[in-house]
This record gives C-alpha cells, structure tokens and sequence, in this order.
C-alpha cells in the first residue's frame, strides 16, 4: 500500500500551528510573520507536501485550465497550433484541454458551451466559425481568443490573431510572375471561407499589378464538405486535371495538402514538376520539405498563432488590455517553382 499524501493538517500539527496558518504560509499572505512563513515553508519542502490542485482552484475560483477547440487534430497544420498554445500555458502553470470541431459550426458551439460547464478559465477558437452563419451563438462568459477568424465579417465581440492571407497569397503569385509564369491558376477550397476569399483576393491582386486577367477555368474552388487534412490531399489530386485542361504552366494552392495531392497527380499525369508545371502552396507545414520535388510555399507563423493566441489569453485574464495582432507570413522558396518551360 502507498504512503498516504501529506496534507496540511501533518504540517499543522508538527508545526505547532493552526491549518490555516499553514495554508496562508503556503500562499505567501503576509497576515503572517516573514519567519514562520518560511519555517512552514521549509517544512512542507520536508515532508514532500504536494498542493490539491482542485482545493486551491476552488479557493482562488480559478480552474488553472483553458479549452482548446481546434478543427482537425489529425492536421499537421493545427499540431504547430497546439504546440504553440501548449508551451506557453505550461510556463503559466496551465492544463490545456483539447477537442476538435470538424469544421462543423454546430459542434463548435457545442464544444464552447461544454468547455464553460467545466469551468475552464479561458477558451482559444482556431478557425472559428463563430458568427458565420450559425442559428444561434453560444453566451461566451469568459475570456476567448480566436485563430485565423473564418467569419466573414471579424468578429468584435472576440479578441485575435490571425496570418495576413492577402498578404501571403499575393508573394506566392508575385513569385511566379517574377519566375515568367503568366497563365497561373489557383487551387482553393470552400470550407474555410474567410481564408480562402482573403487568398483569392491576393492571388487576383498579384494578376491584375501584373497586368494579367485570369480565365474563369484558372481558379477551382474544392467543395465545402469535406474535412481539412483527411481529404485535401486527395482534392487537390482530383481537382489538378481541370487546371491543366485549361492550359496553366502554373499554380497557386490555397493550402499545402491541395498542394501535395496535385503534386501526386502531377506523377500520376505525367507532368514533371517544375519543368511542365511550377506548384507553390501556403502554410510551410513539415511534410512540404520531404514531397518530390520539396514543395515551394507560403510560410504561415503557425507556432506564433498558438504562441500569441496564449499570451492574448494570459493578458485577458489577468485584466490586462489586449491588442488583436496580425501576423505576417513570407515566402519559401523550394524546387517545386522555376521559370516556365518554353514548349508550353
């Protein structure tokens, strides 16, 4: 049988002082004397004392935890998220519950409301839908911050940060220009609204500063119903050949998986990359260095997301003002993107 925990009350005793001069010796008060304080203190180094966690929250009316709602955790992109997220909240002494949401509105709101009912101090939302389109929003009654907003108005009621995605897609198709592409055609999808229209609007920024007026058979939006990582790949496979048929030498892909399934349909096809066809994707996730030919691409601050969206959180809950922050994305340049091939 293990030892029992020590508690309090063994430290009172041995001590020869009340429970509650213990307990306000563990938390620093000074209603007591420096001397005892740190003779108590010493003590319960001692004898191994470990604090209930669940005492102390209820005490100071504090879970010590945050919810985390994230669409996908299967999605490399959101695990940079959480990592971000994470790292910061264990130097805060903070637990992180996870769950995801499926790019359902619904269980999203569902997840809020579940994360509230366990009292969690704080909620961080990435790729919220909150505000677009839902029949009803959740009471949100305690700190909340969200990652890359997917309404389609920003939500004020909510603090944030998010990537410049104009920004990001624009370097991405002024980087194919500059290489002498000028027939460029954009891979997009429908199930992060907010995203892929900022990323059109760079990607027409870019044409139009150039002087280029796209085809409407250059730009192929995937459907809205399918789930971020488990089916982009596979997307950007199906949807390629219609890019192709339309005779671009190159594309912009609103996401890396969009990216890789075109690159595997590129070898499907036939077609060599970057020879025939120059691929460049958006968000620098890890899998991109090690596809055939590594994949140029879009660098999305995906770690700083989680990073900033904790340090937000942190500040709101210690009633200190917060400032939405944008964060700017740049351009990798791989082996997946060179000056197009002369035949074409």
């Amino acid at each position: 049988m293990s030892e029992r925990a020590v508690s309090i009350e063994d430290i009172a005793k041995i001590a020869g002082v009340s429970h509650s001069t213990v307990s306000r010796a563990l938390r620093n008060s000074p209603l007591i004397s420096e001397v005892t304080r740190l003779r108590i203190q010493e003590l319960a180094r001692e004898l191994n004392y470990i604090p209930n966690a669940i005492a102390q929250s209820l005490q100071m009316q504090r879970s010590n935890s945050i919810g985390l709602v994230v669409t996908s955790v299967a999605d490399p992109f959101f695990g940079e998220v959480v990592r971000g997220v994470e790292e910061e909240a264990q130097k805060a002494n903070l637990s992180v519950l996870l769950t995801a949401s499926h790019n359902d509105p619904e269980r999203e709101l569902t997840a809020i409301e579940t994360f509230q009912h366990r009292r969690v101090d704080g909620i961080i939302v990435a790729d919220s839908r909150l505000d677009n389109g839902s029949k009803e929003q959740p009471s949100v009654r305690i700190p909340t911050v969200l990652i890359n907003s997917q309404s389609e108005e920003q939500n004020k009621a909510y603090n944030f940060v998010t990537t410049e995605d104009s920004l990001g897609a624009q370097l991405a198709v002024e980087h194919l220009i500059d290489l002498g592409h000028t027939r460029i055609g954009y891979l997009g999808v429908g199930y992060r609204p907010r995203s892929n229209t900022l990323r059109l609007q760079g990607y027409r920024n870019a044409l139009k500063e150039a002087g280029i007026t796209p085809a409407d058979n250059w730009m192929v939006m995937a459907a809205a119903g399918h789930q971020r990582h488990e089916a982009d790949a596979s997307v950007g496979q199906s949807l390629l050949p219609q890019l192709l048929t339309a005779g671009v030498t190159a594309i912009f892909c609103c996401n890396d998986m969009l990216a890789v399934g075109a690159l595997v349909a590129c070898r499907e096809l036939g077609v060599r990359v970057p020879d025939d066809l120059s691929v460049v994707g958006f968000d620098d996730i890890d899998l991109g260095k090690y596809v055939t030919p590594p994949l140029t691409t879009i660098h999305q601050p995906m770690f700083e997301l989680g990073q900033n969206a904790m340090h937000m959180l942190l500040d709101l809950l210690d009633h200190r003002e917060v400032q939405n922050k944008l964060l700017k994305p740049y351009l990798v340049i791989r082996e997946s993107s060179a000056v197009p091939n002369p035949v074409n």
